[in-house]
């Protein structure tokens, strides 16, 4: 059982030894994409803006079913409310200085659908 294993592992080593070279690839897909330094902070800008507003989403839901538990002060309500409003206004000014639209935090996950 053991010397089959090894067996197996050596095939597969050896597949990936006769694989092309990782550099090349590298290379190949360097061609086809945008590796600047403003398409990189825009990505990176893209994905930290998503995160957030599903966050504040999620919160949002969490907010509104302890309302209608009652488990929330007036000024409780009052204050997440001030907050939520809040994170949606930082979020539109960070979509702007970034060129992002609204609908470009709506990421899609492929077969999973759209993340928000």
């Amino acid at each position: 059982m053991v010397k089959r294993v090894i067996s197996m592992a050596d095939q597969e080593i050896t597949e990936i030894d006769q694989a092309e070279p990782f550099h090349e690839l590298t290379e190949e897909m360097a061609g086809r994409l945008p590796l600047d330094a403003s398409n990189t902070q825009q990505g990176l800008a893209k994905l930290v803006l998503t995160l957030i507003e599903l966050i504040g989403q999620l919160l949002e839901r969490q907010a509104l079913s302890r309302m209608e538990r009652g488990t929330l002060t007036d000024e409780e309500i009052e204050h997440i409310g001030e907050t939520l409003y809040q994170l949606q206004e930082k979020i539109d000014e960070l979509c702007a200085i970034f060129g992002l639209k609204r609908a470009d935090l709506n990421i899609d996950l492929g077969p999973l659908g759209n993340i928000l």
